[in-house]
């Protein structure tokens, strides 16, 4: 009995009402779908697409180049004799959960908000960020040249080194394995993981209104899945001796500045009151407010700057017409007793 008394005091959360987003979110005032407007919207960002195209055509080239082909001397063999592993996450599945996986939660919140620019804007900030990315990385790889902890049996495949009169390695292995020896900073799973499940986290952040300051700490966990999707990847790729944790954690970095920077050219940040929708969304509503009164001033302010200046214009007035009436009413008081001293000095004398 004691215990059931306690639990009575401890209502349980009601998790629906935690994640369910408010009435006047849930019907868009401004249905705007693919069919209406996704031709015009594509129109409008039809240099962001071919930009994106520039972007696949410098990240194929990026991959056919060779890189810089570090010195590597005897005494640094040390750190590079681990064995060659295969991928324990393979390079075919990471578009898979990188890119492919937020695209189809973007579909689904699609088919419940019919908001074009929500869909719109981030696949195309997704696939931005994923690509700037990837080229970011594979520029990198090239230039820097890093030994990957595996590159003694890459260039070595037998066991027995080899090395010219100036102490650089002769490699006899395969062409293919020397060449990928040869791009070990930074890792481009983690990179290209942390740029698209870091975007997938800030989308959901927004969404689920996880920072709206209610004290709502389960929200988190589905933030941090992706995090953690990404985090997992990061450890593969050192358990399989492919690349050095230093690898790692630039590529986790650069992936996550990167998916911030394109999310935020799109949507508000997470924490704002807004931030549950593009900045385009906001903007077609305006448009559809302007056009529907053609005499209010819509166009160029929001409906919160409007109403602060609407309070402070009303505040004004009302202050302007309180101190009007107290002067009015001081002047009436002081022309009394003027026109009736003997009022102020019959108390007097009465005393006296």
């Amino acid at each position: 009995m004691g215990f059931r008394n306690m639990l009575s005091f401890c209502p349980s959360p009601n998790f629906r009402n935690m994640f369910q987003v408010g009435p006047n979110e849930l019907e868009l005032e401004c249905q705007h779908t693919i069919k209406s407007h996704g031709g015009q919207l594509a129109r409008n960002h039809k240099h962001d697409w071919l930009i994106l195209l520039l972007l696949v055509v410098i990240e194929i080239i990026l991959n056919v180049i060779d890189p810089f082909y570090r010195f590597v001397g005897e005494d640094m063999m040390t750190d590079l004799k681990y064995p060659m592993k295969d991928n324990t996450v393979p390079v075919w599945a990471v578009p898979f959960y990188a890119v492919l996986l937020p695209i189809a939660i973007f579909l689904l919140y699609y088919l419940r908000r019919k908001d074009v620019y929500d869909l719109h804007h981030s696949i195309l900030g997704l696939l931005f960020a994923v690509l700037i990315t990837g080229v970011l990385t594979d520029a990198i790889k090239d230039a820097v040249g890093r030994p990957r902890p595996d590159f003694f049996w890459r260039c070595f495949p037998d066991g027995r080194d080899e090395y010219d009169q100036w102490g650089n390695v002769v490699c006899h292995g395969k062409a293919s394995d020397i060449k990928e020896g040869h791009k070990s900073f930074p890792s481009g799973h983690t990179s290209w993981s942390f740029a698209g499940l870091g975007f997938l986290a800030l989308y959901l952040s927004g969404k689920i209104k996880c920072f709206d300051r209610r004290g709502h700490v389960a929200k988190l966990c589905i933030i941090f899945l992706p995090i953690l999707a990404g985090c997992l990847v990061g450890v593969s790729r050192v358990d399989d001796y492919w690349h050095h944790w230093q690898d790692v954690f630039a590529g986790g970095l650069l992936g996550l500045v990167v998916a911030a920077f394109c999310y935020l050219q799109f949507f508000p940040p997470p924490y704002d009151t807004e931030g549950w929708g593009p900045y385009a969304y906001f903007r077609a509503v305006e448009e559809s407010r302007s056009n529907s009164r053609p005499g209010q001033p819509w166009e160029g302010t929001s409906m919160q700057g409007i109403n602060r200046e609407q309070s402070a214009v009303n505040s004004n007035v009302d202050h302007n017409l309180d101190s009007t009436f107290d002067a009015m009413e001081s002047g009436r008081r002081f022309a009394n007793e003027r026109e009736n001293p003997l009022q102020i000095t019959a108390p007097l004398l009465g005393s006296m």
